[in-house]
């Protein structure tokens, strides 16, 4: 396994696709920037731009962001026509699928990493106050921590996608859904403890400060550990799907008759 994860590690050099990832980690900067700008009295600190950030990369940006690079990955093989091939090493295709995965849980956190310092270049261009060697720490505890988290929770659908042929794209729509349904359960105390998108949350205490926000980080582990288990069923029933080349019928040729 580790050897498999470092080959794909190294292939990833070739795939333009992580500079997608990269753009989307500051798009949802910029959005939140963008937020900035209306005047409804919000005062706005760096504690509060990173949660917001934070809000953003959970529903709208970074489900579907790592379902549509994490698809890609998956279906690179299928795409290459190199699937024959790694599968007759031999290599089983739940292997395989669980080499890309955990390649991609690192990506979260490179991810994660990247979306942090953005968050922090962004508030020293714009002034916000109460930035401190501190709160720059726990933006990027909170926000790396929290894009792994989020990519557990998307785990099964990349996993369910996988086992659809050219299905990378149909999981980065599901990826979206799911992590936009994330605001509605926010608004539900107990549905926010138990719905993954959201469950992330709570495992890295956002807004824990607040009265209002109540967080059972057991009942949110148990939302992340029941995702895993549900991604190791789709993983280990997997079958991979090679393509196969429809063949080129051969045209008789009639000889004409006579002269």
């Amino acid at each position: 396994m580790f050897h498999m994860v470092k080959t794909e590690i190294w292939k990833l050099k070739r795939y333009h696709m992580i500079w997608a990832g990269v753009f989307l980690m500051l798009l949802s900067v910029l959005l939140t920037l963008f937020s900035t700008t209306a005047l409804d009295g919000t005062v706005w600190t760096f504690s509060f731009f990173t949660e917001q950030v934070i809000k953003n990369n959970v529903t709208m940006i970074f489900p579907m962001c790592i379902a549509l690079i994490a698809g890609y990955i998956i279906a690179r093989e299928a795409k290459d026509d190199t699937l024959k091939s790694i599968l007759t090493i031999p290599v089983s295709y739940s292997s395989l699928l669980w080499g890309k995965l955990l390649v991609c849980a690192l990506l979260s956190l490179f991810f994660g990493l990247v979306s942090a310092a953005f968050t922090v270049i962004a508030d020293l261009m714009m002034g916000f106050p109460g930035i401190s060697v501190t709160s720059i720490l726990q933006t990027f505890i909170q926000i790396i921590l929290n894009c792994l988290f989020l990519y557990i929770a998307v785990m099964p659908v990349i996993a369910f996608a996988a086992r659809i042929s050219n299905g990378h794209m149909i999981g980065t729509i599901i990826a979206f859904v799911y992590g936009y349904g994330g605001m509605f359960a926010s608004g539900n105390a107990a549905l926010a403890n138990v719905y993954p998108v959201t469950a992330s949350l709570g495992l890295i205490s956002y807004r824990s400060y607040d009265p209002a926000v109540h967080w059972n980080v057991l009942i949110c582990l148990f939302s992340m550990i029941a995702v895993l288990m549900i991604t190791a069923v789709f993983v280990f029933t997997a079958k991979g799907n090679v393509p196969v080349k429809a063949a080129k019928k051969r045209t008789k040729t009639t000889t004409k008759k006579g002269w």
